[in-house]
């Protein structure tokens, strides 16, 4: 039997339909959205933070020439900031809607967007902060890893020619490694930066830009990954590697 008292009478196509009081609330088309969170949306700590700008370090702003289309305006052309050191200069291209104020008088520059509401902006708002960031600490001061060689047998050397690679640009090194296998490996220097082996086990890696350092010490450490049973490896900047138990039958 079905209950016909407090139902809701829908009609489709002149055929009667009798709700239950449950299906109500759900087939209304009044229905008001509650956000998940009732707190203030809070800024980036990282993208409002102050750029401190050493001694000998400048930083220049580029003109992008306009481009001739009829819906692009000038307003709407990125910006080039080029951050010149002792080191090198690097530059870096804000989004259009992104504007940095430089003080030269206190050495500080600070990053803004155009409207916090928008969420592409804030979250490229610390990526762009934390960019210029590590292109001012490396034309100043520069980026550096250290890899450390573990295992019996390993060993590198920093040889100014190679045997199996081509020279991509006059006067590179190449990173020669003994890691185990038959023959060496050679890895050449990327352009802009400085390998050299205080130790026959260890490896110093240095340059300008961040990256480019980071991606040539894990494509070195791709040859001898670190491995958790021996603890022999590969590893980049302190990196340590929990040792499992022996497989005993």
């Amino acid at each position: 039997m079905i209950l016909r008292s407090n139902c809701l009478r829908a009609s489709s196509r002149n055929v009667s339909i009798l709700l239950p009081d449950f299906l109500v609330p759900a087939l209304s088309s009044a229905s008001t959205s509650r956000l998940f969170s009732s707190t203030p949306r809070c800024t980036s700590r990282i993208g409002s933070a102050p750029l401190s700008l050493p001694q000998g370090v400048d930083i220049r702003f580029l003109e992008v020439p306009a481009r001739r289309r009829q819906d692009v305006t000038t307003t709407e052309l990125p910006k080039t900031v080029e951050i010149i050191g002792p080191l090198g200069k690097m530059s870096v291209q804000l989004p259009p809607y992104m504007s940095l104020d430089h003080d030269k008088e206190t050495r500080k520059a600070s990053l803004r967007i155009l409207d916090r509401e928008q969420r592409k902006q804030r979250e490229m708002w610390g990526t762009t902060r934390a960019y210029l960031n590590n292109h001012i600490l490396g034309v100043s001061e520069g980026h550096t890893a250290i890899l450390r060689l573990v295992g019996v047998g390993y060993r590198a050397t920093v040889e100014p020619s190679a045997v199996s690679v081509q020279p991509e640009y006059p006067g590179q090194q190449f990173v020669s490694l003994k890691v185990g296998y038959s023959h060496p490996i050679e890895l050449g220097v990327p352009l802009g930066m400085k390998a050299s082996t205080p130790q026959p086990t260890r490896i110093l890696l240095e340059g300008v830009e961040k990256e480019v350092v980071n991606q040539f010490a894990a494509k070195i450490r791709k040859w001898r990954v670190p491995e958790p049973y021996k603890g022999k490896g590969i590893f980049v900047n302190g990196e340590t590697i929990k040792l499992k138990a022996k497989k005993i039958k």
